[in-house]
């Protein structure tokens, strides 16, 4: 007979699990056709295992520079924009003349008109994409990479 080592008799334990969290193991089981015991001992196992913590604090190290890169995007895209703004106000202030006292008045007479129809082109622009800044990398790719050009 052969000497069977380090092999120890399973313990029994009883564990009450919420409904939701049973029906979870449940379904992960039938999955994975396995038996919902050796699920929720490879669990506990995971869960009481010295590196788990360094598992989970590598994960969220990752998801934590997921989110710098994504900040950092932000924060040029906008400096891109802030740039593009000034460039195209301090442009506009240099061209336009100012207009004579009649027609000064006139003008702001109808600021009301004129801006609320800015803002229901801008929401109607906004609802339908795509967005300026996606046109504009089309633009500078060329008419080569879209196939000939807007139509």
């Amino acid at each position: 007979m052969i000497a069977m080592a380090g092999l120890k008799k399973k313990a029994q334990i009883s564990v009450y699990l919420e409904p939701d969290t049973m029906d979870m193991l449940a379904h992960y089981a039938a999955q994975r056709d396995q038996s919902m015991s050796l699920i929720a001992q490879a669990a506990i196992a995971s869960f009481l295992s010295p590196d788990s913590a360094e598992r989970q604090e590598a994960a969220l190290a990752r998801r934590l520079g997921q989110i710098g890169r994504r900040l950092s995007r932000l924060e040029r895209d906008l400096g891109i924009s802030t740039e593009a703004f000034a460039t195209f106000i301090r442009f506009w202030l240099a061209t336009t003349p100012a207009l004579p006292e009649p027609a000064a008045r006139a003008a702001r007479a109808k600021v009301s008109e004129r801006y609320s129809a800015y803002t229901t082109a801008l929401g109607r622009r906004l609802a339908k994409g795509p967005q300026l800044r996606q046109e504009i990398a089309e633009d500078v790719a060329g008419p080569e990479k879209d196939g000939g050009g807007r139509s």
